[in-house]
């Protein structure tokens, strides 16, 4: 039985434990400054504490999302970063891979697989309408290219500036846009009539865009996981704030949206929980978790 059921959260809790829990990081688990609420950060530790699997699903790279996938010590650390476009496994260096393809470096990161596009076409043609924006290309594990440096703390790893016809050379994961110089809506009102074809995008908060490749989301990369775990889609419990959570909520067995996501993200999940400063994460677990203690 999923979650859906119209039974009351203590009867569900009896008949339905998600077995994949799937976190959004940004909006969901930290805030603008990426902070962990104590509240947060014991829920999460006491659901990996009872053998169902932690996923932190996100829009960042892996240089943004592994320390705190290794700050809750997940005993599965299993990540979907770049919108989908990468899914990873955290391993020990002594850990053997767990597919023959692959590959464990260095940290212990396997690459379970990785999605590219061709970012030359949207780029330019954005480039076209705002020669101002800003433009970032991951460079995976490493941190990321860019024409010029965005503002201080909204990229991870090593920067690298670069040309445009060098940024848009090679196949990406993830490319970035970003012009701080205006309001977000007169940004998106340029991105709508644009339209942009070949790619999935995703809208931030501010004057903000995520690129990824075409018919890749979140839930494509979680549904790979959930594969490799042998859960099934119905077991698994997502929770997300942005418009790149919508996917991933509708895919789910069991889609919970923040009650500070937009009303279009919460629209298309199952239920909505508490807001970011309400510790909604730990309050959504709890009805499903008889180890998650609310304060």
């Amino acid at each position: 039985m999923t979650a859906r059921s119209t039974t009351g959260p203590d009867q569900l809790a009896e008949m339905w434990r998600p077995q994949l829990v799937a976190l959004d990081i940004d909006g969901t688990l930290v805030d603008a400054k990426n902070q962990l609420s104590p509240v947060v950060d014991a829920a999460v530790r006491a659901v990996a504490g009872t053998g169902s699997h932690v996923v932190l699903s996100t829009g960042r790279g892996l240089t943004a999302t592994r320390p705190l996938a290794l700050h809750f010590d997940l005993p599965t650390p299993y990540l979907v970063c770049s919108n989908g476009a990468v899914t990873i496994r955290l391993h020990n260096q002594s850990d053997p891979p767990l597919s023959p393809a692959g590959i464990i470096d260095e940290r212990g990161v396997e690459l379970i697989d990785v999605v590219t596009f061709d970012p030359e076409p949207v780029v330019r043609m954005l480039l076209s309408r705002l020669p101002e924006v800003l433009v970032a290309v991951e460079e995976l594990g490493v941190g990321y290219r860019v024409n010029a440096h965005f503002p201080a703390g909204e990229l991870t790893g090593e920067i690298e500036v670069q040309s445009i016809s060098q940024l848009v050379a090679q196949p990406a994961t993830r490319v970035i846009l970003r012009e701080p110089s205006i309001e977000a809506e007169q940004f998106l009102d340029v991105v709508d009539r644009v339209g942009l074809h070949g790619v999935a995008y995703y809208i931030g908060y501010t004057a903000w865009l995520d690129l990824a490749p075409e018919g890749v989301s979140k839930a494509t990369g979680l549904a790979k996981i959930a594969e490799r775990l042998g859960v099934e889609r119905e077991d698994v419990l997502a929770i997300g704030d942005g418009d790149n959570d919508a996917e991933m909520l509708s895919w789910a067995g069991r889609g919970v949206a923040m009650g500070n996501a937009a009303m279009e993200v919460k629209e298309v999940a199952d239920d909505v929980t508490a807001s970011l400063d309400d510790d909604g994460v730990a309050v959504e677990l709890s009805r499903w978790f008889s180890e998650v203690e609310l304060p």
